[in-house]
């Protein structure tokens, strides 16, 4: 039987970005579930903190050049890959200078929140789609990590659903304590909304689009669910079980997650 390949989608790995909770599971987990058998691919954004020369990033001419248009406007796809050498992982970065130069994560230097966090989402997970269709590897599984990469779920289960390379990939999306206080801008739900995508589908965030709506869009689209941090929005965890019955996985400590993980992979595959 062919190995199973599984697509990690994160908004932070270490060492290329500070330890938090995320940045540690995305640079474990992969290496982890790789030694247990399957292939793996792994994304982040290029942000402009990273540097580029310490960590030996160089540009995948054949992956970059195309142009992805968000609410009217083009904004170009540069495509990067660096290697974490220890763990013999190569990690992929969605760059482009608009969304990603700037020398902030998430907000300035005042703690605010960059209001075209909304556009750096919607252009980072058509990004990684894209790129993976260039590859022709089409993955089994994709795991999704916080709130950056939320509308992944929505779109591989009605964009590309009938595209060879996602028509049967499953998607898991781990929620973090990751939110975000400034909710996305009102049009978010048009710029976000692309061909075979229906109103209907975007009823989660047709009234405000906050971290805990943004988080319901994913759980509506998801084949299961994981909780990442030891606590995470009251209302999720309800929502994925309760609500819409999407098999969830409880929180595991560092001791024994990815085991639990690779665990709830299989469950998902098999169905």
């Amino acid at each position: 039987m062919a190995e199973r390949k599984v697509l990690f989608v994160t908004t932070e790995i270490s060492p290329y970005l500070a330890e938090t909770k995320m940045s540690v599971i995305a640079r474990q987990l992969p290496q982890g579930i790789h030694e247990r058998g399957k292939e793996i691919r792994t994304f982040m954004p290029k942000f402009g903190l990273i540097n580029e020369r310490r960590n030996q990033l160089h540009e995948v001419i054949r992956l970059s050049g195309m142009n992805l248009i968000i609410d009217d406007t083009d904004h170009p796809l540069i495509i990067k890959v660096a290697s974490i050498q220890a763990a013999r992982m190569q990690i992929y970065f969605i760059d482009n200078e608009d969304f990603f130069q700037r020398k902030h994560l998430l907000h300035d230097a005042d703690g605010v929140e960059f209001p075209d966090n909304d556009e750096r989402s919607i252009f980072y997970v058509r990004g990684v789609i894209e790129t993976v269709k260039k590859l022709r590897w089409a993955p089994d599984l994709i795991h999704c990590h916080g709130w950056m990469t939320a509308l992944i779920p929505l779109y591989i289960k009605k964009h590309y659903k009938s595209d060879p390379c996602f028509k049967n990939s499953k998607v898991v999306y781990s929620i973090y304590d990751d939110g975000f206080k400034l909710p996305f801008r009102d049009n978010f739900a048009q710029k976000a909304k692309i061909e075979g995508i229906t109103n209907n589908d975007l009823k989660a965030i047709e009234k405000k689009a906050d971290f805990e709506s943004l988080s319901k869009l994913a759980i509506d689209f998801a084949d299961g669910v994981i909780q990442s941090s030891p606590t995470i929005h009251p209302t999720l965890k309800q929502y994925a079980t309760e609500e819409k019955e999407v098999p969830f996985l409880e929180y595991y400590p560092e001791e024994t997650y990815i085991d639990a993980f690779n665990e709830f992979y299989d469950q998902i595959l098999s169905k």
